[in-house]
C-alpha cells in the first residue's frame, strides 16, 4: 500500500522525520493491512507496552495509507517539540480525569465521521501486566465505537519494548530490533448498537476488542496469554509508574 499523503506541510515534515527515524532503528514485520477499510473511517485499537510503540503504531498506519489521529494524554501537548509535532499532525488530546475528558471523544467521533483513522490504546496507559500482555481496558474506546458505529480493527504490536523498555530511560536502538504489527478483521460489535450504553455493554465491547488484540499477540509471541486479564482495579499498587513490579497475588495470573 502507498504511504499517506497529508495535505498539511507540517504533517509531511513530521512524518518524514519519524519515518526516517523508525526505518533507522527497526526491522519490520507488518501484516494484516488488508483489514483496514478504504471507504469509511475506522478505529485502530492496539496494545500498549512501551512509550515508543506510539511511534511504531503511527508508522504502521501511515505507511498503510492512513493519517492516524492518535488519542494521547493532554500533558504531552505542553512538551517542547513533542507538542508542536502533535499539533501539526492533528492528534487528539485527552484530558484524563477532568470535565474536558469527554471533549476528546466528541472530536474523535467527528474525525471518524469525516472518514479518518482514529488510533487508540484501549488500555488507556501502559500495561501493568508483568509479562506485557494486554490488561483490562478503559471504556473510552468502547464509547467511541458505539457512538460512531465504524469498524474497529484490532492490532497487536510487539518488539518496541526491546528498544525502550516500559518506564525505562535505557534507549537501545542498535542493533535494529524486529518490530511486529499485525492487524486482524474488524471486531463485530453490531449486536451492541441498539442496547443501552451502560457499564455491561461498554465492558463487553472493550473485552471483545482486547480479546482480538490478545489473540493476535499470542500468534506473534508464540505463547498463551494468562486466562485472566490483569486488572488495575484489583491491583491499585500497580497504578504508579514502577520499574520493579511486586509479584502478583496467587490466582491473579
Amino acid at each position: 500500500m502507498p504511504v499517506a499523503r497529508p495535505d498539511s506541510f507540517a504533517f509531511r515534515v513530521v512524518a518524514r522525520l519519524v519515518r526516517s527515524f523508525m526505518f533507522a532503528i527497526t526491522r519490520r514485520d507488518w501484516q494484516g493491512m488488508e483489514h483496514f477499510p478504504e471507504d469509511s473511517g475506522f478505529i485502530a485499537a492496539a496494545n500498549h507496552a512501551t512509550d515508543l510503540d506510539a511511534l511504531t503504531f503511527a508508522h504502521y498506519l501511515f505507511d498503510s495509507g492512513h493519517e492516524p489521529r492518535i488519542l494521547a494524554k493532554a500533558s504531552l501537548w505542553k512538551v517542547p517539540v513533542v507538542g508542536w509535532a502533535l499539533r501539526s499532525t492533528r492528534m487528539i488530546p485527552v484530558a484524563r480525569g477532568s470535565v474536558d475528558a469527554g471533549a476528546s471523544l466528541r472530536v474523535a467521533t467527528e474525525r471518524l465521521r469525516a472518514g479518518d483513522c482514529v488510533a487508540i490504546f484501549p488500555e488507556g496507559t501502559l500495561t501493568r501486566d508483568p509479562d506485557l500482555w494486554p490488561m483490562a481496558g478503559k471504556t473510552g474506546m468502547a464509547r467511541l465505537a458505539l457512538a460512531s458505529r465504524v469498524p474497529v480493527v484490532p492490532i497487536a504490536q510487539w518488539g518496541a519494548q526491546e528498544i525502550l523498555p516500559r518506564y525505562s530511560k535505557r534507549f537501545r536502538p542498535f542493533p535494529r530490533k524486529l518490530v511486529h504489527l499485525h492487524a486482524g478483521p474488524p471486531v463485530d460489535l453490531s449486536d451492541l448498537y441498539e442496547r443501552p450504553v451502560d457499564t455491561v455493554v461498554l465492558r463487553e465491547a472493550t473485552d471483545r476488542v482486547l480479546d482480538a488484540v490478545t489473540r493476535l499477540l499470542e500468534e506473534i509471541r508464540g505463547e498463551q496469554a494468562p486466562a485472566v486479564r490483569f486488572d488495575l482495579r484489583r491491583h491499585p499498587e500497580y497504578e504508579k509508574k514502577q520499574t520493579t513490579y511486586p509479584p502478583l497475588p496467587e490466582g491473579a495470573r
